[in-house]
């Protein structure tokens, strides 16, 4: 079940990935922003190993997929590689328009 708490944070209790918990939760004091965060208990089983080698995985590349959404040319190359990697990791890539339609606009 999922529940919002009293700081606006998202809290879910059917996590994904092998998290213990995730969270999304506005920035605070720096505008328009949302983190999001994760937890994970680890405690040498095999089965824990698996969890955190897939946790890793998904949040490393979500990083990398918000800032190809902004445009970074290295982020962009390094998802296309990774999506080449692995594929069930789909990430919707920017369309980037010519200078002179966004001039003209």
């Amino acid at each position: 079940m999922d529940r919002a708490t009293s700081r606006g944070a998202t809290r879910s209790t059917r996590p994904s990935r092998g998290a213990a918990w995730i969270s999304l939760h506005n920035g605070g004091g720096w505008g328009e922003v949302i983190n999001g965060g994760f937890g994970m208990l680890l405690d040498g089983s095999a089965n824990s190993e698996r969890r955190l080698k897939s946790m890793l995985h998904w949040d490393v590349n979500n990083g990398t997929a918000r800032r190809a959404w902004a445009r970074n040319p290295n982020a962009v190359w390094s998802i296309e590689q990774e999506m080449r990697r692995e594929p069930l990791l789909r990430v919707t890539l920017p369309n980037e328009a010519e200078d002179g339609l966004v001039d003209e606009a």
